[in-house]
């Protein structure tokens, strides 16, 4: 059964650029070690909450945009693999592929797929 990742993260607006970079390089390197699809997409209606929200979840400031991302695989297994060699390989090391974000406020989980096309 298919296994996905999910992210939620703060994103300063000023660096949208410098976040698409960063996530076309980590796409790469993720589909090298096993996913089989890549989303990231950047927020454009993400409204503030008085409970709970996105915006609130990740303490999203006036400056910032909420991005949410997700990774396909084909199992937890291969996602669990894939997920070691992605630490180990040297593109992902903060020097080389730089967080445009605070890496502190993403928000991330594992998921069985229980439904989809």
């Amino acid at each position: 059964m298919s296994y996905i990742d999910a992210f939620v993260a703060a994103v300063p607006t000023k660096n949208k650029e410098k976040y698409i970079e960063h996530a076309k390089l980590s796409g790469v390197v993720f589909r090298e070690h096993g996913a089989l699809k890549i989303t990231e997409a950047w927020g454009e209606d993400v409204p503030n909450g008085e409970v709970t929200s996105l915006p609130m979840a990740v303490k999203c400031g006036d400056d910032e945009t909420v991005v949410f991302s997700t990774v396909v695989w084909p199992s937890k297994e291969v996602r669990d693999a894939g997920w070691a060699a992605v630490m180990e390989d040297p593109r992902m090391d903060p020097e080389n592929n730089p967080m445009p974000f605070d890496g502190k406020r993403l928000i991330y989980g594992g998921f069985d797929i229980l439904l989809g096309e």
